[in-house]
């Protein structure tokens, strides 16, 4: 399959990396002209539980540089900046083009739509765990999981084939058609797991050393999903907070991406996490004190980081 992942961070690489090991045609496209160096120069380097090892068969191209037609265009980029990355590749998106999205948060979906038919939008989420450590240099230490189904709920056979692919490449990926609980789960789990290490700047694993962590990201997912389950959506909490746990016990190290962005001095995609919950709950009178609270202490950790 042709595949193009706009926003080739370290969740974008790390797919592509492997999406390319596993014999497909692979185009990085960002702007941070540093890691594309790298990657053009040298090749990913991408380590996993699998080794550490260099991948050379992909492209690393800038928005602009980009012009062949993919199969599947995957989206990672943040959710603020979708909008801005779409129009950046739009010429990429021709009408036999489908549009996937694994991206963090509330509201991509939309985003997307503005470029894309809704019958060639694919949703998806994915717990799978990744950390930039250089230019051209990303590292993943335990396992995840990817879901997806086609946005407008109907079954076509375009996404087995994408599902496929992604098994094919190490990535344990399934067609589900609740991918919506899916989603406001993983929201939940990120809600938990990116706030409390960004505001406490402590790796995943790191929330396991006192018992307080786990507390805090467990309040998180109840008061995530409350508003989820008063929603109708049919969440289960008692998953979630089980890949919480396991998270916490084997993402070893890892600093999700909110903690790598108050590190990196850039904004955050708290408002599409944490603050979409936030406000789809105060629409339906919910108080959520815990996750408001981090919500805050990230948007203050976030000013201060960037100023």
């Amino acid at each position: 399959m042709q595949i193009s992942i706009v926003g080739a961070g370290a969740m974008g690489s790390l797919f592509g990396g492997l999406l390319a090991e596993s014999g497909n045609e692979v185009t990085l496209i960002d702007v941070n002209d540093a890691h594309i160096g790298a990657i053009r120069a040298k090749g990913l380097r991408l380590a996993t539980d699998s080794g550490d090892r260099q991948v050379t068969a992909l492209k690393a191209l800038r928005p602009e540089e980009a012009a062949d037609l993919p199969d599947l265009l995957l989206v990672f980029t943040k959710t603020l900046h979708t909008s801005a990355a779409l129009s950046g590749v739009r010429h990429l998106i021709g009408p036999g083009v489908h549009v996937l999205s694994l991206q963090n948060g509330l509201g991509n979906v939309e985003k997307i739509a503005e470029f894309a038919s809704p019958e060639r939008i694919l949703i998806g989420v994915t717990t799978w765990p990744a950390d930039m450590v250089g230019p051209g240099h990303v590292h993943s230490h335990g396992k995840g999981v990817v879901r997806l189904m086609a946005a407008d709920g109907v079954d076509r056979p375009f996404v087995a084939e994408v599902s496929e692919v992604l098994t094919r490449a190490g990535l344990d990926c399934t067609s589900d058609g609740t991918v919506w609980a899916a989603i406001w789960e993983k929201v939940a789990f990120n809600a938990a797991l990116n706030s409390i290490c960004a505001v406490s700047g402590c790796t995943v694993d790191e929330l396991g050393k006192v018992p307080d962590g786990s507390r805090l990201a467990n309040d998180v997912v109840t008061e995530v999903l409350s508003v989820a389950l008063r929603m109708g959506i049919d969440v289960d909490p008692a998953k979630c907070r089980a890949n919480v746990a396991s998270a916490i016990a084997q993402h070893i190290g890892h600093k999700p991406s909110m903690l790598q962005d108050i590190l990196a001095g850039r904004r955050t995609e708290v408002e599409s996490i944490n603050g979409a919950v936030v406000a789809a709950a105060g629409r339906l009178s919910i108080k959520l004190p815990v996750t408001e609270t981090l919500l805050s202490l990230v948007r203050l950790a976030e000013v201060r980081a960037i100023a």
